[in-house]
């Protein structure tokens, strides 16, 4: 199998997170996308959405969307403590606070980044204003997971999930728009510094996830 990837990207530390946690290791091709190399016939053949990552499968077939790759993973090798939960309601909880982590933070912030920053401007309109308006939402949702983390040790409840990874990676992303928890934060700070202890997390912050 391979992984089309950039690996500093948002979507790509998702997927390795998750494959490092389950301690798999797949082929892996760099994608530049800030020089257009997604925008290509040749990628999108192999892309749907012509986005980073997807995975090619030995038989041809692709996946792409974080997710989607995460959830390929976890049923093919069947985890005993699967990081999408195991009783229906883990699973409930996990899937409900990964979208609340998706919808409400790591898609935000990717709004907030590309309209302030204008990455892509030479293919997309940027409009500076609803950067600013996405940063605001971003430093006003980020009181929603302090409150959850007051009672519970992981974002979904207290075992480490599929939404605790969401979540950080998240995190550690809008510090690019000098967004970090504020100083009576402490729970999700807390919960900040004990996933960066975590061996995977660890390997892949120092790129060697390969």
């Amino acid at each position: 199998m391979t992984l089309y990837e950039l690996a500093p990207t948002p979507s790509a530390r998702r997927v390795n997170i998750f494959l490092a946690e389950l301690g798999v290791s797949v082929d892996r091709v760099n994608v530049d996308i800030r020089g257009g190399e997604n925008l290509t016939d040749e990628f999108k053949a192999i892309s749907i959405n012509g986005r980073i990552p997807v995975l090619k499968l030995d038989d041809g077939q692709t996946l792409c969307e974080s997710v989607a790759i995460c959830r390929y993973f976890d049923e093919l090798l069947k985890p005993v403590n699967s990081l999408f939960g195991n009783s229906p309601i883990e699973k409930a909880n996990v899937e409900m606070w990964q979208r609340i982590c998706e919808l409400q933070g790591l898609f935000i912030g990717f709004q907030a980044f590309r309209n302030i920053t204008k990455i892509y401007e030479d293919r997309e309109n940027c409009i500076e204003a609803w950067g600013e308006e996405s940063k605001q939402r971003l430093i006003d949702f980020l009181p929603t997971l302090e409150t959850q983390l007051s009672q519970h040790e992981y974002i979904a409840g207290n075992t480490f999930s599929i939404a605790d990874i969401t979540a950080y990676v998240m995190v550690s992303f809008i510090q690019h728009l000098d967004i970090t928890p504020a100083p009576d934060q402490l729970h999700l700070q807390r919960w900040q510094q004990q996933i960066e202890q975590r061996v995977a997390v660890q390997s892949v912050n120092a790129g060697t996830n390969t």
